[in-house]
């Protein structure tokens, strides 16, 4: 998702002001109608920060509940958990307001529902990976196999897309849809004909874990800071009674979350809590996994992020990727910066959001 992560230390202390305690504030009912708004997520681990935020108390994922940062922004979350094929519906037939998504998945929806990028949570940097067994040791051996995958998704784009880094064409390769469950079970168990397959984590350990003898032959790090999973919210949400300061509360959330994370006084506790909100993965699974899938951790490196020329390259390839693979059926104008910025973009790349938050209220 980004090119490089610059230190950002110094970031730490401008998000401390406008963080709540969570223990001086306790969860209440709501007494009087408030913006009520909904965020779709499903197990990744960045997007589990969104469960463990409810766990800590820093906010009420039940309706009509609030935690501290929501009474702070005067508004109510609904976390709607689901596997992720069920959140992309949810979001595409507007049954939520907000969605954890990828930057590729994003592009769809947009084309019948306005959406804005408001928060990059984090890029995978190994976490998805072509694994084969130890027969195969290079790359054109695969040209005879077929390589197993979900099709039309991140796995598939950082198939091909080392497959350019090495030279080859994808077209004398046969990567063949598979859903990744199914995949890494089939290689976990030694199925005859399964000798490569593109999963992403928890798969990827998983895998690797239970068959000694495979190996990792490409991965997400050949390709930094393309694959971006993110929170996208409609516009047509932000542009409702509260709707900024849903976006602001989302925000805080997840940086609160992070800074749990970076206190070594809490670090383990944190992986700890994301683990059961993401395949039940104990510490030091948890420690590999946040390795592979770099956490956008503080304000500095999402607005990075979201204002990068480099993002802006990375859609532009992301975006013929998906027209020529048919993900999607036509080109979606993607923009940057707010509305008034890119008034017909219809994903857009928006860091005022964030800008704001570090504001408070």
């Amino acid at each position: 998702m980004k090119s490089s992560f610059r230190s950002t230390t110094t970031s730490l202390p401008r998000i401390l002001p406008c963080l709540v305690l969570p223990w001086l504030l306790a969860t209440t009912a709501v007494s009087q109608p408030v913006p009520s708004f909904s965020l779709a997520w499903s197990e990744y681990p960045s997007w589990s920060v969104f469960g463990v935020a409810h766990e800590l108390g820093l906010i009420d994922g039940h309706p009509k509940k609030q935690g501290p940062i929501e009474k702070k922004w005067g508004v109510d979350i609904e976390l709607k958990e689901a596997d992720y094929d069920t959140c992309l519906v949810m979001y595409g037939s507007n049954n939520c307001d907000a969605v954890c998504i990828t930057n590729m998945d994003a592009l769809n929806p947009s084309l019948t529902r306005r959406s804005v990028a408001i928060l990059p949570t984090s890029t995978s940097f190994g976490a998805d990976a072509l694994i084969v067994d130890q027969t195969i040791t290079d790359i054109q051996q695969l040209k005879q196999e077929k390589v197993y995958g979900l099709a039309k998704t991140v796995s598939e784009y950082c198939f091909v897309r080392n497959l350019e880094l090495l030279g080859e064409s994808e077209t004398n390769y046969q990567f063949t849809n598979m859903d990744p469950a199914a995949a890494a079970t089939a290689m976990q168990q030694k199925q005859s004909g399964f000798k490569a397959i593109v999963v992403w984590n928890p798969f990827v350990l998983e895998t690797l874990n239970k068959r000694k003898d495979c190996k990792v032959l490409f991965d997400s790090t050949t390709i930094p800071g393309e694959i971006i999973d993110m929170v996208v919210v409609a516009d047509a949400s932000l542009k409702k009674k509260g709707g900024n300061d849903f976006a602001h509360a989302i925000i805080e959330t997840f940086y609160a979350v992070n800074q749990r994370m970076a206190d070594s006084a809490t670090r383990d506790d944190t992986l700890i809590a994301l683990g059961e909100k993401f395949s039940h993965l104990d510490l030091q699974s948890m420690r590999k996994v946040v390795q592979q899938t770099k956490f956008y951790g503080t304000p500095d490196m999402g607005i990075d992020t979201l204002t990068d020329v480099k993002t802006q390259d990375i859609m532009k390839r992301v975006v013929e990727f998906c027209l020529n693979h048919e993900i999607v059926p036509q080109e979606p104008a993607v923009g940057y910066g707010t509305q008034k910025d890119a008034p017909q973009a219809l994903l857009r790349f928006d860091p005022s959001y964030i800008q704001r938050t570090l504001e408070g209220k």
